[in-house]
């Protein structure tokens, strides 16, 4: 099942159960995701957003809504943090596993080794690799620092 289709059930399970947050986030979600369609069809793609697009549609909303939460934290929101945190643990159901720090450092050594990185110049290349692969796994802003370090040796 397509990641799209698991987000239209989901939305329509919480319009049965009535579950106010959930379907708010999820229509959010839904919304976020027709204007990527809604782009690309300008662009010339009628297929729409694919489910790599859609992988960083949900990692761009997660980020999105951590900042806001840290926000909020820091001028004493608290209701609206935890509104933004909710909408994290809903929005994350639907992208794949974190990896841990151990599978991250072998992604990294296996991405370098197949782009034949052997400088820090090639650091854009690394990043695109994992980003093809790992869309929605890991957290780039963390991973670029590590990636720096392992082609500095």
């Amino acid at each position: 099942m397509s990641l799209r289709a698991k987000i239209n059930d989901s939305l329509k399970e919480a319009m049965k159960s009535r579950a106010k947050e959930r379907l708010s986030t999820l229509r959010l979600v839904n919304a976020a995701i027709k204007d990527m369609d809604i782009s690309l069809r300008g662009e010339g793609k009628d297929e729409g957003a694919s489910e790599s697009d859609v992988l960083q549609i949900l990692s761009k909303m997660v980020k999105q809504r951590q900042e806001s939460a840290k926000t909020y934290e820091e001028g004493g929101r608290l209701d609206l943090a935890e509104s933004e945190l909710k909408e994290i643990v809903i929005i994350e159901e639907f992208l794949p596993q974190k990896l841990s720090e151990d599978e991250i450092v072998s992604a990294i050594d296996a991405v370098i080794a197949e782009v034949g990185a052997e400088s820090i110049r090639d650091m854009g290349k690394v990043m695109g690799g994992l980003k093809a692969k790992y869309t929605g796994q890991m957290d780039f802003g963390q991973v670029g620092g590590m990636v720096k370090a392992q082609l500095s040796k």
